[in-house]
């Protein structure tokens, strides 16, 4: 903003103090050259090196022209000392007292478009040497042509570097000023395109008095990339203090654009010292061939002679351009009449082609053709090596003829001396605080703690930190390519929570069963997922059970089955008590009497007319009875029916519109981002989701039939599916959604190493052998579930077993109270009654063998039973 301020009030100036000036005191249509074969205007910069070697360089292009072509043009060179306004005053006054036909421009955009404004009003074609010229500019300024190739180019060759290293963050330090826009625009896309992000953007002025700060700033991030763009004076004292702050060493990466490397040839020794190891494109032109060779010599000789205090006097690419250009001026001027005007100059310095130092140049839309070819330099030592090229076609090579063996890296074209040594190569970024590991946040929550298993021993006062999660990345961070040294921290709470920790710097990355998910993308990065994504639903099954041979007992349980036949006896024993007075059949010896009991309990079950009953007692308990047995009954032939009726393994609920029908209760893992999915996506009722917080808990709500099915992680279901393999299994569609990843901060420069590293893990098989390890160790298991198809238990009975037992209870009380008036006779037959039926049990265990099957014949001593 400086800058264009600064232009604001140089133009107002200029207008103030010459207005009209050049409409007043010269009319273009009316040109004539006063000199034979015109006059050439030239504005440079005396004080930098790039001005010194354009005005000698000039200057032997006009005496090479005039000698070849026996002409006698003039030169007119004027002083900007680099300030904007002076190249204004400069222009104004080679164009009004010197009648210069073409102006050839200075190299810093700032002055460059003060006098194409000033060229235009005039009609004198303005060749510009400043390499980072706007493409609308020729557009505004008709007279302005841009005599040196543009250099944005380059940002591919600069973002090609950084591709090559891997590196995915870099800083850029750019000189602020009119210019840089379009340069810094071009960089970014060039980096947008190879997947690397601008960390940070670090304006300086030309004079800045805080590069400490500013660097000291730098030096506390953890990006360790830096991109230069700046005038070499102010590279100089920016790599002197980066110097003197240790940014120069280990770890650290500088590259730098044309606008330093073109003129390293120029830097003293002080100088060079602090920019060991740097990186840098440089401008290409070529050095080989006689007219260049002859160029060289004698411009080294010249430059010696004008400028004795430069320790260097070889010629650079801007030599070269401000050569051609020279030469691009001269044959239109001869080529044309005496009252050629400004248009018709313009015109013939489109249409003429020449070669100069730098090959075949020619103008198309008032431009020359981009540079497309760079040099990829390291500093070393005094001077610098040219490691190679590259270009937009080719890539990187190693010679610049070459158009096959071409490489998108620039590994190949040897090693690269890095600032501090050139052993390993920067990885590109630091910890911010290197003597400390990564702090690493572990969900403790997990519902399957086979995936993530967080458990603190009290008397060793440690913490382990266990599962399939934690192996992997274990694993991962092993292949990265460099050490990086982490602990675990557990952490209690959802895992948006977790995620959040990330993003306020509690954490430095999470390791665990984290489900990638978009709103958590908010506050941080994800790795690639290392597990299958997608969320399906679990549903029990009906078991294929009509080819078993006990299948007749699968109805009921075992219990519920000794309840039956416990309830039996008892039943049958109070009607037989109460019947036995009424009913002669009823009585007889001791086994009669026994199976007359058996008998009686259990035809019962079934059926028994009313009118067989004598007592109203014993019709109470059987009705009862009879309306229970008719319940039991008709729910074994039920189960039994279903049972026999299923084929094959069939999920109790097809599809999530059958659920949602049904109005059912479905389970999600708890702290997860499952309920908010079921609710937002698949429009499930908040009030029919549970959150469950271990895998047991979902089978004990099965069991009971508080949910209808559940919804669980792809990765979580293989797991659940391979312990409960005989009941459940997964209904309807997939869908999509993330899978599990690890957590990092976002823009983290260890994200890339990271997911480089897992990709290893996974297509080494690793992966998959950990995988295959934690779902092997599941070994299946089976459970009775609550559902028509699964067993009876007595829970599903215990009102009516209450039911029928007291009324037979409440039968026999009022017979013994009401019937048995004397109490002794009572205790007799009490006692009778157990007489008989250990005198059975006793027999039945010495005599089985020997039993007979007429019973009633069988002879028993006469005092140990009593007449019923």
């Amino acid at each position: 903003m400086d800058t264009f301020r600064y232009l604001f009030v140089s133009f107002i100036a200029l207008g103030l103090f010459f207005p009209q000036a050049t409409a007043s005191s010269r009319d273009p249509n009316k040109m004539e050259i006063n000199h034979m074969n015109g006059i050439i205007g030239a504005i440079v910069d005396n004080s930098s090196r790039i001005g010194k070697e354009a005005r000698v360089a000039m200057e032997m292009a006009i005496d090479d022209f005039n000698n070849k072509a026996n002409q006698s043009l003039v030169l007119q060179i004027r002083n900007s000392q680099g300030d904007p306004v002076g190249a204004v005053l400069a222009a104004r006054d080679l164009i009004n007292t010197q009648q210069v036909q073409a102006i050839l421009g200075p190299h810093t955009w700032e002055e460059s478009a003060l006098i194409a404004d000033v060229g235009s009003q005039a009609h004198v074609p303005i060749l510009s040497l400043a390499d980072s010229t706007p493409q609308w500019a020729t557009m505004r300024w008709p007279f302005l042509l841009q005599a040196s190739p543009s250099q944005h180019i380059q940002m591919n060759a600069v973002a090609a570097i950084v591709q090559s290293w891997g590196w995915r963050r870099v800083t850029v330090i750019y000189e602020d000023n009119s210019a840089a826009n379009g340069v810094i625009s071009h960089l970014s896309d060039a980096l947008r395109e190879i997947g690397t992000e601008i960390n940070q953007l670090l304006g300086l002025p030309p004079f800045t008095s805080s590069l400490s700060e500013d660097l000291e700033k730098l030096k506390r991030d953890q990006c360790r990339v830096f991109v230069v763009h700046t005038s070499l004076p102010l590279a100089i004292r920016l790599f002197r203090q980066a110097k003197r702050m240790e940014m120069m060493g280990n770890g650290y990466v500088w590259i730098t654009t044309d606008s330093i490397m073109s003129l390293v040839h120029s830097i003293n020794a002080s100088s060079i010292y602090s920019m060991q190891g740097i990186l840098g494109v440089k401008g290409y032109f070529q050095e080989s061939g006689p007219r260049f060779q002859d160029f060289n010599t004698r411009f080294r000789r010249k430059f010696s002679t004008e400028h004795p205090e430069e320790e260097n006097h070889e010629p650079g690419i801007f030599a070269v351009q401000a050569y051609d250009a020279t030469w691009a001026v001269a044959p239109a001027l001869v080529a044309g009449d005496k009252k050629m005007g400004g248009n018709q100059l313009l015109e013939k310095l489109m249409l003429i082609g020449f070669t100069g130092l730098n090959g075949k140049l020619q103008f198309t839309e008032r431009k020359l053709a981009p540079a497309h070819i760079f040099q990829i330099v390291n500093v070393i030592g005094k001077s610098y090596r040219e490691l190679g090229f590259w270009s937009q076609e080719v890539g990187f090579s190693e010679r610049v003829d070459q158009t096959v063996n071409n490489s998108s890296s620039m590994e190949n074209l040897g090693q690269v001396f890095w600032p501090g040594g050139p052993r390993f190569t920067p990885r590109g970024w630091t910890l911010q605080t290197s003597d400390k590991p990564l702090r690493i946040g572990v969900p403790t929550g997990s519902p399957f703690k086979q995936f993530v298993n967080v458990a603190y021993d009290d008397r060793a006062n440690t913490t382990t930190y266990t599962g399939f999660s934690i192996r992997i990345f274990e694993a991962t961070m092993e292949r990265l390519p460099y050490y990086l040294p982490y602990e675990f921290f557990p952490f209690t709470g959802t895992y948006d929570d977790l995620v959040k920790q990330v993003y306020l710097k509690n954490f430095d990355a999470v390791a665990g069963d984290v489900a990638i998910v978009g709103r958590r993308c908010q506050h941080a990065e994800f790795t690639h997922p290392y597990t299958e994504s997608g969320l399906v639903m679990i549903v029990p099954v009906q078991p294929e059970l009509s080819s078993k041979a006990w299948l007749f007992m699968k109805p009921f349980t075992k219990a519920m089955w000794v309840l039956i036949l416990l309830v039996n006896i008892y039943n049958g024993f109070a009607v037989w008590l109460i019947e036995r007075d009424h009913c002669p059949e009823l009585r007889g010896s001791a086994l009669n009497q026994i199976g007359t009991l058996l008998s009686l309990a259990f035809t019962t079950l079934f059926s028994l007319q009313g009118e067989r009953l004598h007592s109203n007692l014993s019709r109470m308990a059987m009705v009862v009875w009879l309306f229970v047995a008719l319940i039991i009954t008709q729910s074994y032939t039920a189960s039994l029916s279903s049972m026999l009726t299923v084929q094959r393994l069939e999920p109790t609920i097809a599809d999530i519109e059958t659920l949602k029908s049904s109005n059912a209760m479905v389970g999600y893992c708890k702290g997860s981002y499952v309920a908010r999915y079921l609710m937002d996506v698949l429009h499930l009722k908040p009030n029919n989701i549970k959150n469950f917080a271990a895998a047991e808990e979902y089978v004990q709500a099965f069991r009971e039939g508080e949910i209808a099915a559940a919804f669980l992680d792809v990765p979580f279901a293989k797991v659940f599916l391979a312990k409960y393999c005989k009941r459940f299994t997964i209904a309807g569609p997939t869908y999509k959604v993330g899978g599990f990843g690890f957590v990092f901060p976002k823009g983290s420069p260890v994200l890339a190493d990271v997911n480089e590293a897992l990709l290893n893990v996974s297509e080494s098989g690793v992966l998959r052998e950990l995988e295959n390890s934690m779902t092997g160790s599941e070994k299946c298991v089976d459970v009775e579930l609550a559902y028509g198809y699964g067993s009876l238990n007595p829970g599903s009975f215990w009102v009516l077993f209450i039911f029928t037992g007291g009324t037979s209870t409440a039968a026999l009380a009022i017979y013994v109270i009401l019937v048995k008036w004397k109490f002794g006779n009572f205790m007799l037959e009490y006692r009778n009654i157990w007489t008989l039926i250990l005198a059975v049990m006793k027999h039945w265990r010495h005599q089985r063998r020997r039993f007979s099957r007429r019973v009633s014949d069988v002879g028993y001593p006469t005092n140990s039973w009593t007449q019923v």
